[in-house]
């Protein structure tokens, strides 16, 4: 039995003009809980129906389970699908929801009963199986639909932003629930999601997309510390992008020259000497001082002005004015109940060359939706 559950070569999807998937190429190992990641009209929902059998690719090829799905129907391939307006029968019970594939199946009363109620152990909603749908918060819907889809024993459970409709908090909560049902039954997953905090939280490998392409895949923390370019740095999680111009590299690391300011951070892929970039540095990885308690670093520093002060509970959130003209943001933990700077006050910026990464500038293209 091949260890890998999905894999798509090559793959191109085209509507008239329009490009929606551009030669879009991955795998997704048995048991991974695999995100697909961009912005509204990436492609990531197309390529999900070409998994599903609901689109059919202009060219390139997909495998489920190690076998061709050229020709093969969606209700014949080894994938079953949530959809985030979930489908269920609002006049059936909970029970019936689960078991309806199963008796289109033809499976016998005592398997269904045994199936059904192991489904409701998985999800936490044991004792619920008489309960209708209209009695069920958003997120036991949710449970509920996967159930439904997980039942069938499909090889891959492919899920397209099922908790979009869901409030914030409700949101957090479902997130977890999700990423321990997956652990629990081991069904390959392949979400769909716009929310780079589902992805990372989540899964244990993702892919990022934009205008029809794979811009990078990773674990969460490879594409949060070593984004590939500058478009996966701005997407996935909270990034300063300070513009400038390398004028030294040095083994692993470039000098940027800014206002007349030279930075420094590690190299990525494509930077050249002379060339217009990117670097980027992360709100938590910039220290910041008073005033009086000015670094003795000479790399990497700015005096500033604190222009916005945010107090979140865990974090501090500060926006700080540079004397350069720059705006940076900037999070420290609150580890004691003082705020560490005020509205207003002089402060210093600095950061260690390793943890700001310098990426050439994003190259935009058009002509392609999702």
């Amino acid at each position: 039995m091949s260890e890998v559950d999905v894999k798509v070569e090559n793959l191109v999807k085209k509507f008239g003009n329009k490009i929606a998937v551009n030669n879009v190429s991955f795998e997704v190992n048995k048991g991974d809980f695999f995100s697909i990641l961009g912005p509204s009209g990436c492609g990531k929902t197309t390529t999900l129906r070409m998994i599903s059998g609901f689109e059919v690719p202009t060219s390139g090829r997909i495998w489920v389970g190690g076998e061709p799905m050229e020709g093969v129907p969606p209700h014949k391939r080894k994938t079953n699908m949530v959809f985030q307006n979930l489908a269920l029968f609002p006049m059936m019970t909970v029970y019936e929801n689960i078991a309806f594939g199963l008796e289109m199946r033809g499976e016998s009363r005592k398997k269904i009963r045994e199936a059904v109620l192991n489904m409701l152990e998985v999800i936490n909603l044991k004792g619920y199986e008489n309960k209708r749908i209209g009695q069920l918060s958003g997120g036991e819907k949710q449970r509920v639909a996967i159930a439904r889809a997980l039942v069938l024993h499909p090889t891959v459970l492919l899920l397209d932003e099922p908790l979009g409709a869901l409030d914030l908090k409700l949101r957090e909560h479902m997130k977890i629930e999700l990423k321990k049902i997956q652990a629990k039954i081991g069904t390959t997953f392949i979400y769909i999601t716009h929310d780079q905090g589902e992805a990372l939280v989540m899964s244990n490998k993702i892919a990022v997309m934009n205008e029809g392409k794979i811009q990078q895949i990773g674990t969460p923390d490879e594409l949060y510390y070593s984004p590939a370019n500058s478009f996966v740095a701005q997407f996935v999680g909270e990034n300063n992008r300070i513009e400038g111009k390398a004028v030294e590299l040095t083994g692993d690391e470039v000098v940027v020259e800014v206002n007349g300011c030279k930075l420094v951070g590690r190299r990525g892929k494509g930077v050249s000497a002379g060339s217009t970039v990117n670097l980027f540095i992360r709100p938590e990885m910039i220290h910041i001082y008073s005033d009086q308690n000015k670094p003795q670093t000479k790399i990497n520093l700015f005096s500033g002005t604190v222009k916005s002060v945010i107090f979140e509970g865990q974090i501090t959130r500060y926006e700080v004015e540079t004397d350069r003209g720059l705006i940076l943001n900037v999070s420290v933990p609150n580890i004691s109940k003082a705020i560490l700077q005020k509205l207003g006050t002089k402060v210093w910026l600095a950061w260690d060359n390793e943890n700001a990464i310098v990426l050439p500038p994003l190259k935009i293209q058009a002509g392609v939706l999702e």
